[in-house]
């Protein structure tokens, strides 16, 4: 993990926020990317605050020693709602019941009031938060509850990477009218947030936050075919080695079911490293490695602890060698580079999927360029 580009890529992100609060997420173990010792870096760099999805994401955190705000915006308590407050994590409401989960807290004592929470209005995603339709008598009900305190008003854009910017301008639209209707019931929030990376990039729903997930790790999503950002880098190199070469003849079957068969002979080489580590089985015979600074091709199946890669046009490939999956490589025989979006395009997936499926078991290193 290259944690100065950790922080090149936060102030790119900072500089298209145009002063917007910056909440990096970094829900699913910070992208893959490990979030304590991301998140403890972002913080140190001047990130605003954190989301993630889960309770238990932000307990882990906080016990890491992060002492900026941290989101939990899946709004699935349990009965833990009281571990939400005492670990100073700021809940995110979707309905009545979790209101009134936090308004029993305050009433019976347990913690003092009132509870600030972020409510989240469903505009458009049909996953979670409060319709339009039933805002209203949201709105009046939250009156009945004042041991809870709507401080900021969320929502989830649905389309931010689509070729055309309609159906966030459509999302943006019905935000505005749920921001109004609860204006006239007394609900006035000081700060209203929705931009994710894509939006962000596109200069769309800036609002007083903005929360960036895919940029923060250096990875751009795309829109129109059209990639958003230019200047972010590559955050994460997941490398390997060669454990074991030989020389098969032509015709010979290669991996679990035989799936590739050597037309010529060749030179294979293992590496440490399958779909249990994060490398997607959907890259069987079609993703790369990279050798000495050339393209190998992964063939045969992809299993859960190993892959197989054609060596045969690299020369003085040997054991020990670095086989690098992700990021960039300069060996003897050249330069080149395998970012997620290549990865994800050959397994039918997204550069999300690629990151967030490195697999705890990979060994994580944080390093100075």
């Amino acid at each position: 993990m290259n944690l100065e580009a950790l922080r090149k890529n936060l102030r790119v992100v900072q500089r298209h926020a145009q002063g917007a609060k910056v909440w990096a997420v970094l829900k699913a173990d910070g992208y893959g990317h490990g979030a304590p010792a991301v998140a403890r870096t972002l913080e140190r760099a001047g990130a605003d605050g954190f989301c993630v999805a889960l309770l238990e994401e932000g307990v882990e955190l906080r016990e890491a020693g992060i002492t900026a705000p941290i989101l939990v915006m899946g709004g699935y308590y349990g009965q833990a709602h009281e571990e939400v407050l005492a670990r100073k994590l700021v809940p995110v409401v979707c309905d009545m019941g979790q209101v009134e989960g936090f308004a029993r807290l305050v009433k019976s004592g347990a913690v003092e009031g009132p509870i600030d929470v972020h409510l989240k209005i469903d505009t458009g995603m049909a996953r979670l938060g409060v319709t339009l339709k039933e805002l209203g008598a949201f709105a009046d009900r939250l009156g009945d509850f004042p041991e809870v305190r709507v401080t900021a008003l969320m929502t989830h854009l649905a389309c931010a990477d689509a070729p055309t910017t309609q159906e966030t301008i459509e999302q943006m639209v019905r935000f505005d009218e749920a921001t109004t209707a609860l204006a006239k019931r007394g609900v006035r929030p000081a700060l209203r947030h929705a931009a994710n990376t894509a939006a962000l990039l596109r200069a769309e729903a800036r609002l007083d936050a903005v929360r960036p997930g895919l940029a923060i790790f250096g990875v751009a999503p795309k829109a129109d075919g059209k990639t958003l950002a230019l200047d972010l880098s590559l955050v994460m190199r997941v490398r390997t080695e060669v454990v074991s070469l030989r020389d098969v003849d032509a015709g010979t079957p290669v991996g679990y079911g035989g799936l590739w068969n050597a037309p010529k002979q060749a030179k294979i080489a293992t590496i440490p490293m399958g779909y249990a580590d994060g490398l997607s089985r959907h890259l069987t015979n079609k993703g790369h490695v990279l050798v000495r600074g050339k393209r190998a091709q992964i063939v045969g199946a992809v299993s859960m602890d190993m892959s197989m890669i054609d060596v045969s046009t690299i020369d003085g490939v040997s054991i020990g060698d670095e086989a690098v999956v992700m990021g960039a490589q300069e060996g003897p025989l050249g330069r080149d580079f395998i970012g997620p979006d290549e990865m994800a395009a050959h397994a039918h997936t997204i550069a999300w999927e690629v990151l967030t499926s490195i697999s705890r078991r990979v060994p994580r290193f944080y390093r100075e360029p």
